[in-house]
């Protein structure tokens, strides 16, 4: 069972980031792993998400990764999907693609069984932008679904972070 606040967080948190970037006049892509579109979902819940998101590329298999989002195959072949260079490239890949301001990318395990040697609940989520690509890897406790809404958590913290600082 997944933190019943979790998705009503998630949402607050959707509206904030979704004003930002109008605010701004920038614009959302996501490239979504290990949330299978649930922060893609989580945008469009909020109405007007459509002035600032361009869309999103669920990548949950890794070949797709790198022929639909341009992830080197020798890094997967080397260090697999679940990496912080991965969700890095992922966030550059959907931003080039899609043709938006930001790129936002998860990748890692949710569980129930490690992955590759990787412990259930390492995420790596990643943000590109104008000013660089930068990720952040921690490692989530819970169930599957209490990981994949924690995970949505993380991304959209990191977007807000960045409008903070800019």
């Amino acid at each position: 069972m997944s933190d019943p606040g979790a998705a009503s967080r998630n949402a607050g948190l959707a509206e904030r980031v979704l004003a930002g970037l109008r605010g701004e006049g920038a614009t959302l892509a996501v490239a979504e792993s290990l949330t299978g579109g649930l922060l893609a979902a989580t945008l469009v819940d909020v109405p007007g998400a459509s002035a600032a998101f361009r869309g999103s590329v669920t990548a949950y298999a890794t070949e797709v990764k790198a022929s639909v989002l341009g992830v080197d195959e020798g890094l997967l072949a080397v260090h697999g999907p679940v990496h912080p260079v991965v969700a890095r490239q992922m966030a550059d890949g959907v931003r080039r693609l899609l043709g938006a301001t930001y790129g936002l990318a998860t990748t890692g395990v949710a569980g129930p069984e490690p992955q590759d040697g990787r412990p259930v609940g390492t995420v790596h989520v990643a943000l590109a932008g104008p000013a660089g690509t930068r990720a952040v890897s921690p490692l989530l406790s819970g169930g599957r679904a209490t990981i994949r809404l924690n995970t949505v958590t993380v991304a959209l913290e990191l977007l807000l972070e960045r409008a903070a600082n800019a």
